[in-house]
């Protein structure tokens, strides 16, 4: 999904991918699987599940762990064209706190992303 997320960025523009990424029930909104935009600063430009969340900077952001993970998948950016992060975020379907596995390419200064739950 991350990958059809960052050729869709690349075809149709950022303003047009952020909007559909955000659109719950769109074509990258499936149950708990979703596509989020962040800019290495840390401020959200598309979220698939937390419309509020988008133009908020997260950079600062800990999860139950305390795990500053907004900060975290910046600085992996930085080193990595694409790369995996593990945290704790809420589950929508679940409704529950649970640890989430992120696979995130960098596109330009942006960080594009898709995880799932689970152990």
């Amino acid at each position: 999904m991350v990958k059809r997320a960052v050729v869709f960025i690349q075809e149709q523009g950022e303003a047009k991918a952020y909007a559909e990424f955000s659109r719950k029930g769109g074509q990258f909104h499936d149950r708990d699987l979703y596509i989020t935009v962040l800019g290495l600063d840390g401020k959200v430009l598309a979220h698939g599940q937390r419309a509020d969340f988008v133009g908020q900077n997260l950079i600062d952001a800990k999860d139950p762990d305390g795990k500053l993970f907004i900060k975290e998948r910046s600085d992996l950016a930085l080193h990595h064209a694409s790369f995996w992060q593990r945290y704790k975020f809420s589950n929508p379907t679940t409704q529950r706190v649970e640890a989430k596995d992120m696979y995130c390419e960098r596109l330009g200064e942006t960080n594009v992303c898709g995880g799932v739950y689970g152990s």
